[in-house]
């Protein structure tokens, strides 16, 4: 049902992006009391993780997808990692307009992959 590669590059490209949503912004909640420079320190060696998951992901799946596809399922995959993150981690109430990006995203996901 599923092409192997593409089921290993969205596994891959959600791994990074927990990485890179916690580089990203869980700083705001633990690190507001530290100086900036710090906070990024800290984000760099996080986002380290990323790449390191992001780059081979990206790799493996230009093999059987084109890189417009590449970006439109990362698209994906970042919003369904940071609204979890959004309400469960930093404490934010769900929001109808979540529902509606996700909308959008899915007629991105239509026009990008359709024949």
């Amino acid at each position: 049902m599923f092409d192997r590669t593409v089921v290993i590059t969205v596994l891959m490209l959600a791994a990074s992006n927990v990485f890179m949503t916690i580089a990203w912004y869980a700083h705001l909640k633990n690190l507001l009391s530290k100086a900036w420079w710090i906070a990024a320190l800290i984000s760099w060696g996080i986002a380290l993780f990323e790449y390191l998951l992001q780059v081979p992901a990206n790799r493996i799946g230009y093999t059987v997808l084109s890189l417009p596809q590449l970006k439109i399922l990362q698209e994906v995959i970042t919003l369904s990692v940071f609204i979890p993150f959004c309400m469960l981690y930093m404490n934010q109430p769900l929001k109808l307009d979540f529902l509606w990006a996700g909308l959008c995203l899915v007629g991105a996901v239509y026009f990008i992959f359709r024949a």
